[in-house]
């Protein structure tokens, strides 16, 4: 049996989020027991040309919101980047779970020879599997793997299982 193009997406990706939301509650967690600012840690980035942890949780918001919605052929919903707090990054990857999660298989799966039409200063077209498997997810991956960084660096007790999560 073949892998089909919705379950190397949309399970993968909310399996992430959910996996980012239990990051930041400890980063939420790291702050108030530490008597830090936690617009400090929202505001936080690894190099002064990077993005902030909230930008980092916006870009992995929609880079799966963009999976979605190009693989099945929807309009892709536009979220204001403006959470500057623990409670509106959990807001923002709520909000991109639903969406991931209206999604349906049918909308998704036969998607893998689809033109896939991106915007990199360039337009590129690649096929719907090359996009989600050498663009997408690693994408999507850098970003959610940037905000962990971000917070470990930041002194978050967070290890390599709470980006892994749990393992079913």
């Amino acid at each position: 049996m073949s892998l089909s193009m919705y379950r190397a997406s949309i399970p993968v990706l909310v399996r992430m989020l959910n996996n980012l939301s239990a990051i930041l509650e400890k980063g939420s967690t790291h702050a108030a027991a530490g008597s830090i600012d936690p617009a400090e840690l929202v505001g936080a980035r690894l190099a002064p040309d990077m993005l902030t942890l909230a930008g980092q949780i916006q870009r992995a918001s929609d880079s799966a919101k963009g999976v979605a919605a190009r693989l099945a052929g929807i309009e892709n919903p536009s979220f204001a980047d403006d959470e500057t707090t623990f409670a509106d990054l959990q807001e923002r990857i709520a909000k991109t779970r639903r969406f991931l999660e209206s999604v349906n298989a049918e909308q998704i799966d036969g998607s893998a020879a689809r033109p896939i039409e991106l915007n990199l200063g360039t337009k590129v077209t690649l096929r719907g599997d090359d996009y989600l498997l050498n663009f997408a997810l690693p994408n999507f991956y850098f970003h959610v793997t940037t905000a962990y960084d971000i917070l470990r660096h930041s002194g978050v007790p967070v290890g390599k299982m709470d980006y892994l999560g749990k393992v079913e």
